[in-house]
């Protein structure tokens, strides 16, 4: 059964979702105690998606979080590397896309916003994958990030680094099509920056207003950005 290194070789990561796309959300929803519907409701509140917009929803897995947002009247797409995922959500009415995050298969400036929940931690690049984000969103759109943190109160954060994300691994025997998946998904939890470290790469990308809130403590950030209106300028043609 693959699993992926935190080199994050994009083949590696792409064959080891495509290892666990079987029974996926179910997955997560008890790894999680229920709490990821909670993230998502969070992440669809603070998108805030309108009719007539569209969206992204990039490393959008199996979509399930891609048909929430198209709930808004958005036309929203679910674009993410693992076919194997994207064929796990075929029956979610949403357009699927096979992507990848460094090199996404859109032109500039087709979303009015972006958002990716618990996949920018996979990608190869972290910042490149921010640059193209930004490069496909509409000057002044938005970008929504939904991932794992850094749990800000100590006791907890001992113990979670110390002792929950090494259960992880125990529990996807039981639950996960590809539990050996799950040591890769829990050793990319406890090396991935924390709340302020992120924000700072999503600067360095060229985004701005960054702004983050914690969810469940910590253990879960959600950020968000807009993309610079100079852009709009620089886009208009010389008179």
């Amino acid at each position: 059964m693959s699993r992926a290194g935190l080199d994050k070789n994009p083949r590696e990561v792409a064959e080891m979702f495509d290892g666990v796309a079987k029974g996926y959300d179910r997955t997560n929803s008890v790894m999680t105690l229920g709490f990821d519907r909670r993230w998502r409701e969070w992440s669809r509140r603070v998108l805030d998606a309108r009719p007539g917009e569209k969206v992204l929803d990039l490393a959008a897995g199996t979509a399930v979080s891609t048909v929430e947002y198209a709930a808004s009247g958005a036309w929203c797409v679910a674009a993410d590397f693992s076919v194997g995922m994207l064929a796990s959500g075929a029956h979610r009415r949403v357009p699927k896309v096979a992507a990848d995050a460094l090199r996404l298969p859109f032109k500039d400036n087709s979303f009015d916003a972006v958002t990716v929940s618990f996949g920018i931690r996979n990608f190869n690049d972290t910042v490149v994958a921010l640059q193209e984000m930004a490069r496909v969103t509409k000057p002044g759109g938005r970008m929504v990030i939904c991932e794992v943190s850094t749990p800000v109160w100590k006791p907890f954060r001992f113990v979670y680094m110390r002792y929950l994300l090494k259960l992880l691994p125990l529990i996807a025997k039981f639950v996960s099509s590809n539990p050996v998946a799950y040591s890769y998904l829990a050793e990319s939890m406890a090396t991935w920056p924390n709340q302020r470290a992120l924000g700072e790469l999503i600067e360095k990308a060229g985004w701005e207003d960054v702004a983050w809130f914690n969810l469940t403590g910590g253990m879960v950030a959600l950020h968000r950005a807009t993309k610079p209106k100079a852009d709009e300028a620089a886009a208009e043609p010389a008179p």
